[in-house]
């Protein structure tokens, strides 16, 4: 029994100050946390310069020069000199057609040339004779004139002669069809031992120059009279640029020029055909297929830049968050313009001295304070384009 009292009398003390304790604290409240800041966003100034105003339209290649080969005698088909889908040079030998038929003609044609001129040289003489015989009252005035109509026919008659032979070799040159224009050759359509029957056998194959390439598209009527101005539809001595890019590729690497525009609006479509013309030294741009142009329009001055990624959508349409007075946060709805580069032109809604959020767009909340970085952009953004871009081109 003694024990048991010497253990609580041991403990009392510590139960009496945990008792204090904890009454003390029941009588207390914590201290107050610290107010968060403002959360910080990266805002930085729109830019302003001069923008060239580009459209892009989507449109297809063809080629520069179009030839279909068709034969222009009759007779059989010998040989054919060119693989189908190779390259050709231009007076090379595409195919032979049998020349027997047209060398005997040409031969025929020869002799008969040959025969009028031995007897024009006999006439002549006979003429030169006459004409001294008549100064001696030898022979009349009337065998003179005879002699001389005579001389006369047969000049006349060997022309005629000469306009066969002519025929015949040309003819005789048709039976080596070769080809007009260089470029890509495509499938042949007759083969050698076929009979040909002129031009009403048809093509018998078709080529194609590929270097220049054409690249033709609709455009507005009114984007055509910002580029081309006063002057009409005359292209003048230097056509607005263009450039292109296919549907494998990033961008319009391809540079070109404006070379045609069709001289009628489609009254259906309010459209009007253009067509620019690009270098294909490498073969890359080939007939019929899909291409992307952009042709530059106006320039703007001074106009305003706001990085594209920090515009947003609402149902009010584009918009930016503008840091005004105080640092606090306003949805500014904008008139947004083309795309430079990355960065978006303002038609309308934001000054060039106006901060915008470019980082941080969640954390900033409309009518609320945050803490703003500013963020001094670059003066030419990568893939942006300046305004004399056009004047380097090939």
């Amino acid at each position: 029994m003694h024990a048991v009292c010497d253990r609580i009398d041991r403990w009392w003390p510590l139960l009496l100050l945990t008792a204090a304790a904890i009454a003390g604290g029941c009588g207390s409240e914590p201290a107050p946390a610290p107010p968060l800041p403002p959360p910080q966003v990266t805002v930085a100034l729109p830019i302003r310069r001069d923008v060239i105003e580009y459209q892009e339209f989507t449109g297809r290649m063809a080629a520069f020069e179009v030839v279909n080969i068709r034969a222009r005698v009759s007779g059989l088909l010998e040989a054919v000199h060119f693989r189908a889908g190779g390259v050709v040079r231009r007076g090379a030998m595409l195919y032979s057609i049998e020349q027997a038929p047209y060398v005997a003609a040409r031969n025929i044609a020869v002799a008969e040339v040959r025969t009028v001129e031995a007897d024009l040289a006999r006439s002549r003489s006979d003429l030169a004779r006459l004409d001294q015989a008549l100064r001696t009252n030898a022979v009349s005035a009337q065998d003179v004139d005879r002699a001389r109509a005579e001389v006369t026919r047969l000049e006349a008659n060997l022309l005629g002669r000469q306009a066969r032979l002519d025929q015949a070799e040309l003819e005789l040159s048709y039976t080596e069809i070769r080809a007009p224009i260089g470029g890509l050759v495509g499938r042949n359509l007759l083969g050698a031992g076929n009979f040909v029957s002129g031009p009403d056998s048809g093509s018998l194959v078709t080529i194609m120059r590929i270097d220049p390439m054409y690249a033709y598209f609709d455009a507005s009527e009114m984007l055509v009279l910002e580029l081309l101005g006063a002057e009409g539809l005359a292209l003048g001595d230097e056509p607005p640029a263009a450039w292109l890019g296919l549907a494998d590729e990033a961008g319009w690497p391809h540079a070109g020029r404006l070379d045609s525009v069709d001289n009628t609006v489609d009254p259906d479509t309010g459209t009007i055909r253009a067509g620019a013309v690009f270098p294909n030294p490498t073969g890359k741009l080939f007939p019929g297929l899909f291409a992307r142009i952009r042709v530059p329009g106006p320039v703007l001055a001074d106009a305003v830049l706001v990085a594209e990624r920090a515009v947003g959508t609402d149902l009010g349409g584009k918009y930016v968050l503008v840091v005004g007075d105080g640092d606090v946060v306003e949805l500014r709805h904008i008139e947004v313009g083309a795309l430079d580069g990355g960065l978006r032109v303002v038609a309308a809604g934001l000054r060039a001295d106006e901060r915008y959020v470019v980082n941080g767009i969640q954390r900033a909340r409309p009518g609320l304070p945050v803490t703003p970085v500013m963020r001094e952009a670059p003066a030419v953004p990568a893939g942006a384009s300046a305004p004399d871009e056009a004047s380097r081109l090939p």
